[in-house]
């Protein structure tokens, strides 16, 4: 088969690759899109020590399975690979299992290839009228949903009469955004430097205010909930800065580092700082749902490209010469 194929630090090449073969309890599927997200980012500039070359990444995945019993069945892929035994686990909190492995990191290969192998647990079946591209933005979008589901419950008002503010404007930033207008926010703001994702952002939904961070922010201790969905030290200052006494800081971003956590400020005013990781399968299951149905709007801030063309792809979103918050890669 042909894989997009990670050679080293920001080297991808579109070639030949072991045909994939599933195991026990294992399905294969034919991979119809796949997206690229942020921690591929950070493997092809090297800074994950998981992604040994040659390998293939790639984990926002949809397709049709070709073995098994759901032999022919359209998918959306979960690619959390969770034991099932573990105590959290066994909570259902199957996104913080102590053995937990993922698709796209060795020894299982991704998605950016013609075909994968996924737990049939883990797939999520489709409808026919559900586009694959469009399937395949429920991994990241189920993240941004498993955030909002955790400050809601963490917030001290009802969502509606709350002001919310995300930090970033990629995939999981807007997919934030868009999450929040779901569950009842009635006005978002986005900080985003990029003009193209703030138009992209704005065009998304009514209720999403675009700014510039580097010309206005929010009022100092004016905001109830703050999403960092960058994790960069910069914003983490920005959201300590607008977080009103008693507000709910949620940190999506997987940048290094800790520096900007006002640990003073967090105390003195009773600010709830949690992280937030990725979902439950009920979360998953619930964001699918939520696609099929439309109700995350235009998905028009997102952008095709043939698989082929990964590697240029990567090189773009790396130099900024995009402004699509999403490149989903297709065969």
């Amino acid at each position: 088969m042909k894989a997009l194929v990670y050679l080293g630090k920001e080297t991808l090449d579109y070639r030949d690759f072991p045909e994939p073969v599933a195991g026990p309890g294992e399905a294969v599927v034919r991979v119809d899109s796949c997206g690229i997200c942020g921690s591929d980012m950070h493997g092809y500039h090297g800074h994950d020590p998981r992604r040994v070359p040659p390998m293939v990444m790639g984990h926002e995945a949809a397709g049709v399975v070709e073995t098994g019993a759901l032999a022919g069945r359209r998918v959306a892929v979960n690619p959390f690979l969770f034991c099932g035994r573990c105590v959290n686990c066994q909570a259902g909190a199957q996104h913080l299992c102590l053995n937990q492995r993922n698709i796209g990191l060795p020894p299982h290969a991704g998605a950016f290839a013609d075909r994968v192998v996924v737990p049939e647990g883990n797939l999520v079946e489709i409808p026919d009228s559900m586009a694959m591209e469009t399937a395949a933005l429920a991994e990241p979008l189920a993240v941004s949903y498993h955030a909002v589901q955790m400050a809601v419950r963490l917030m001290r008002r009802p969502l509606p009469g709350a002001r919310a503010v995300v930090l970033g404007g990629g995939a999981i930033g807007l997919g934030t955004a868009l999450a929040l207008t779901i569950c009842g926010a009635g006005r978002v703001s986005i900080a985003e430097p990029h003009p193209g994702r703030r138009d992209a952002a704005a065009r998304a939904h009514p209720a999403i205010h675009a700014y510039d961070p580097a010309t206005e922010e929010p009022d100092s201790q004016s905001v109830d909930v703050v999403f960092d969905a960058v994790g960069a030290r910069s914003t983490r200052e920005a959201a300590f800065r607008m977080a009103a006494r008693g507000a709910v800081v949620i940190h999506l971003g997987l940048l290094p580092g800790s520096e900007g956590v006002d640990v003073r400020r967090m105390t003195l005013g009773e600010i709830i700082f949690a992280g937030s990781y990725c979902y439950s399968m009920p979360d998953f299951r619930e964001t699918v749902a939520l696609l099929a149905s439309g109700r995350f709007g235009d998905l028009g801030w997102t952008e095709q490209r043939p698989m082929r063309d990964g590697a240029q792809a990567f090189h773009d979103l790396d130099s900024g010469r995009t402004a699509s918050a999403k490149i989903i890669l297709r065969n």
